[in-house]
C-alpha cells in the first residue's frame, strides 16, 4: 500500500516539477563537489561546484516557464521550487564560500545569516504570493531580491578560484576580531542576505 502511494505521488508530478527536482539535484551536486574539494584541494572541484549553480538557475527559470505555458501551476510545485532554491541558491553558495576560505568563526555566523535570510525570503514569498499576484497566475514583483541572485556571489568566488585566490590567498585577506577570524569578503553574503529580506525593495518579476 505504501509503495502504491509512493508511485502515485511520482505520477502526480508535472513536467515543471521534474525540472525543479533537476534544480535541486544541481545544488546537491555542487555541495558534493565542495566536499570533494575539501578532501583533495583540487580547484577543479571548487570550480565545478560554482558551475553547477548556473545550471540550477537554468532549471529554475525553465520550470516556471513550463508551468505557466502548460497552466500547471500548483501549491506542490511552489513548495518544491522553494525547497530546491534553498539548496541551490542558499546552502550550496554558503558551502562554496566556506570551501573557498571563509572559515572563520565570524564567517560562519554570516554564512548562517545568509542562509536564514534565504529561507525566510522564500517562506515570505510563499505566504504572500496570492496577494502579490493580484488574482493572476503570476506574481507582479518580488519583495526583496530573489534568492537566485546569489549566483553573483558564486561568480565572484569562481573568479577568485580561477585566479588561485582561495584559502590563505582569499581576496581582502583576513582579520582577527576577538576570538575569531573574519574574512571581509564574506560581507557580500551579509549584504545579499539583507537585501533578500528587505520589505521596501520591490523588484518587478519578468
Amino acid at each position: 500500500m505504501e509503495r502504491a502511494k509512493h508511485f502515485s505521488m511520482i505520477r502526480s508530478f508535472q513536467a515543471a516539477d521534474w525540472l525543479t527536482l533537476a534544480n535541486a539535484c544541481s545544488g546537491v551536486g555542487a555541495i558534493f563537489a565542495v566536499m570533494r574539494y575539501l578532501q583533495e584541494t583540487d580547484t577543479r572541484f571548487l570550480l565545478l561546484a560554482c558551475a553547477l549553480i548556473p545550471v540550477a538557475l537554468v532549471f529554475d527559470v525553465l520550470d516556471g516557464r513550463v508551468a505557466r505555458s502548460r497552466q500547471q501551476t500548483s501549491l506542490l510545485g511552489r513548495e518544491l521550487d522553494s525547497l530546491a532554491d534553498v539548496i541551490s541558491f542558499g546552502v550550496a553558495p554558503a558551502g562554496i564560500a566556506y570551501a573557498a576560505g571563509m572559515q572563520g568563526g565570524w564567517d560562519g555566523l554570516v554564512l548562517m545569516y545568509f542562509v536564514a535570510c534565504g529561507v525566510s525570503r522564500l517562506a515570505r514569498y510563499n505566504v504572500t504570493a496570492a496577494a502579490l499576484s493580484e488574482g493572476s497566475d503570476k506574481v507582479k514583483y518580488f519583495e526583496g531580491t530573489p534568492i537566485p541572485t546569489s549566483i553573483v556571489l558564486v561568480l565572484v568566488i569562481a573568479i577568485a578560484a580561477f585566479q588561485g585566490a582561495v584559502g590563505d590567498r582569499l581576496w581582502l585577506s583576513v582579520v582577527q576580531l576577538g576570538p575569531w577570524q573574519f574574512h571581509p569578503l564574506v560581507v557580500l553574503f551579509a549584504i545579499s542576505g539583507s537585501l533578500m529580506i528587505s520589505r521596501t525593495l520591490h523588484i518587478p518579476k519578468l
